[in-house]
This record gives C-alpha cells, sequence and structure tokens, in this order.
C-alpha cells in the first residue's frame, strides 16, 4: 500500500519536478529497492546517508539478520551498454568504504558488515526487474 503510494505521489510530481530525468530514475531506483530489500528480510535503518567527513553516500544501510550492508544501487533503463553494477568501479568501491567507515565509528567494533549492490532495470512494461549482488566486494 504504502509503495504505491509512493509511485502515485511520483507521477504526480514528476510533471513538476526540476531534476533531470535520470536523477528521478536513480530515485525511483532507490524507492523499488527499499520495498525489494524489505520483502526479501532486510531491515533498513539508513537512506542516503551522508558523512561531513567523507565525498559521496551510501544509498541504502539494513540489517540482513546479524550483517549490516551497505547498498548501492544502480539504475538503468536498459540493458544495452554495459550492466547496471559494472558502474561500481575501484573509485566508488572506495568511496562507499570510505562513508561506511564512519557509519561504523558509531558501532561496536564487533560488527559484521558488507557490501551489496542491487541493479535494477526498467525496461518492460516500466516494472522493475532486479538483480541482488551480495557480499560484491570488500572493503578497500
Amino acid at each position: 500500500m504504502v509503495h504505491a503510494a509512493l509511485h502515485l505521489l511520483g507521477k504526480f510530481s514528476r510533471g513538476t519536478d526540476k531534476h533531470p530525468e535520470h536523477l528521478q530514475t536513480g530515485k525511483r531506483g532507490e524507492d523499488d529497492v527499499f520495498f525489494y530489500l524489505r520483502r526479501r528480510g532486510y531491515v533498513v535503518v539508513a537512506r542516503n546517508f551522508r558523512s561531513p567527513r567523507r565525498k559521496g553516500e551510501i544509498d541504502l544501510i539494513g540489517w540482513d539478520k546479524d550483517v549490516l550492508c551497505f547498498v548501492e544501487v544502480k539504475t538503468r533503463t536498459t540493458h544495452d551498454v554495459k550492466p547496471a553494477e559494472a558502474a561500481v568501479d575501484h573509485h566508488k568501491k572506495r568511496e562507499l568504504s570510505a562513508v561506511a567507515r564512519e557509519y561504523l565509528r558509531h558501532l561496536p567494533p564487533s560488527c559484521h558488515c558488507r557490501f551489496d549492490v542491487v541493479s535494477v532495470y526498467y525496461e518492460v512494461s516500466n516494472r522493475p526487474t532486479f538483480e541482488l549482488f551480495q557480499n560484491a566486494f570488500a572493503m578497500s
């Protein structure tokens, strides 16, 4: 119900949204991944986490059982170019790792964590398809 309401509100705001279309698509992907991960049992505790000390942001942070997951969302409207998850290159991994270390400073050192990447595609009938890559890379 909440998911449907968000999409409906998003449709009304798209006509007046001054953000570029690719940013709107990315935001929609993050919203859909939030609900996708919840259906898979994740407990999301933060969205768009930024640190004042580091560049970049972590799209979603959540618990998958007893593991804290830092989730990077990559949204695409086609498979034609390269896979969405390929956009998480060495530079992006280092950036995400630095922001994750800032978040972890507030948790016990024994906290288990991992980096997940979720690719979202809007190709067929504008309905999302998801590819989840758990433990996609190690902290650098």
